[in-house]
């Protein structure tokens, strides 16, 4: 009966020191912090801020509206110019219609009054041509009239019965007929090239020119008409772009007079660095957040433990006080001295997180967890090994 209490003894003494020795030689940090990455909301204009009332630490979601900033004094000297321009070449451009309207009416006037011109002609000359027919008709019976005087003259004066005188007098009257006969076939021939002119628009005449002057202001006009259809086309060309250019630059002075200044992620206020109804400059940092959709956990261990560390190594985090475990994944392995990285976290490292060597954890579970997701701060425990007591936790837990 002794030997077995002793041998139930040792072996009693022998599990309890396995445990502690299990325990306290298991790879563990020192300290461990839930954080999470910082974004700095900068103001995009110059103006007065106005914040909607918020407390620090209050949460927001990604594109919620935090405030705005206006600009009453904000530069719009260009936009009044490009105002101004676009309301003269408006002005232009009613000017250039009106004035293609009235000489386009103009010309149905002149074209109206060329077309009479054209039919009143030509029934002049149709008029002149049956006059000159006419004379001709009678020049011929002249003609034939004065032969038949000349031909009984021509026998009177070889009988003897007329004397030279007469006859020669009778001879000039029949040249002279013929000479009338072929002036009024002339004139005919005249009229009749006119008309076939006129007929095919072409006027001909002594002393102006082959078109009448309606037809010469329809040439004048034509040309000035096309003239002004090239300026018109120009300034609509010029409208265009003015129009395309001054919305541009009413979108420009719109963003400059009032921005509205919203979060960029889903998480808590954590810092604000301006006042409502303060002046702001473009770019000045406003407010800091919390962005809780990037939290991780940063701790320090000992040179042992982080030399038997690799990137992805399983680990557990319990936090403090409720002893909640996550567990995780190693995500960076930063070394001694690693300050640099903390400059867009929310937690800054102590002195003495410094002297170790950083870790950073990646717990999935963590960052879903609707109370500590975002509890940046809560502080606990990381271990990287399994210990003979876990057990124990897992049922207690």
């Amino acid at each position: 009966m002794r030997p077995t209490r002793l041998i139930i003894g040792f072996l009693i003494i022998a599990m309890a020191v396995f445990v502690i020795a299990g325990e306290q030689l298991a790879g563990v940090s020192a300290d461990a912090a839930i954080n999470a990455r910082v974004t700095t909301l900068r103001t995009p204009i110059s103006g007065t801020l106005r914040l909607d009332r918020r407390s620090l630490g209050a949460s927001v979601a990604e594109g919620e509206a935090l405030g705005a900033i206006e600009d009453p004094l904000v530069d719009s000297i260009r936009l009044n110019d490009l105002l101004r321009e676009e309301a003269f070449t408006k002005a232009e451009i009613a000017h250039l219609r009106q004035t293609i309207a009235a000489i386009e009416a103009s010309l149905e006037r002149l074209q109206l009054r060329a077309e009479n011109y054209r039919e009143d002609r030509v029934r002049q000359l149709e008029t002149e041509l049956r006059s000159a027919q006419s004379q001709i008709a009678v020049a011929q019976a002249r003609v034939e009239e004065a032969q038949a005087a000349f031909d009984r003259s021509q026998q009177l004066s070889e009988r003897g019965v007329e004397t030279s005188a007469s006859f020669e007098r009778i001879r000039a009257a029949q040249r002279v007929s013929q000479q009338e006969l072929e002036s009024a076939r002339q004139k005919a021939t005249s009229v009749e090239i006119a008309l076939s002119s006129a007929r095919r628009g072409t006027f001909l005449g002594d002393g102006y020119s082959d078109v009448p002057y309606s037809e010469q202001r329809q040439l004048e006009l034509t040309l000035r008409l096309n003239e002004l259809s090239s300026d018109l086309q120009a300034e609509l060309a010029r409208a265009e772009a003015l129009e395309r250019r001054t919305a541009a630059e009413r979108l420009r002075v719109h963003r400059l007079t009032s921005a509205e200044l919203t979060a960029n992620v889903s998480g808590r206020i954590w810092e604000v660095l301006a006042s409502d109804g303060e002046t702001v400059q473009r770019g000045q940092d406003i407010m800091r957040l919390i962005d809780c959709d990037s939290s991780i956990v940063t701790l320090s261990v000992s040179e042992s433990v982080y030399n038997g560390l690799q990137l992805g190594d399983p680990a557990m985090f319990r936090v403090n006080a409720d002893g909640r475990a996550f567990e995780g994944s190693v995500t960076r392995l930063a070394g001694s001295g690693a300050e640099t990285i903390y400059r867009n976290l929310a937690i800054a490292p102590s002195e003495r997180h410094l002297e170790r060597y950083d870790v950073t954890l990646l717990l999935p579970a963590l960052r879903s967890d609707p109370e500590l997701g975002c509890a940046v701060g809560r502080t606990g425990r990381a271990f990287f090994e399994a210990r003979p007591l876990d057990f124990l936790r897992r049922f207690w837990d």
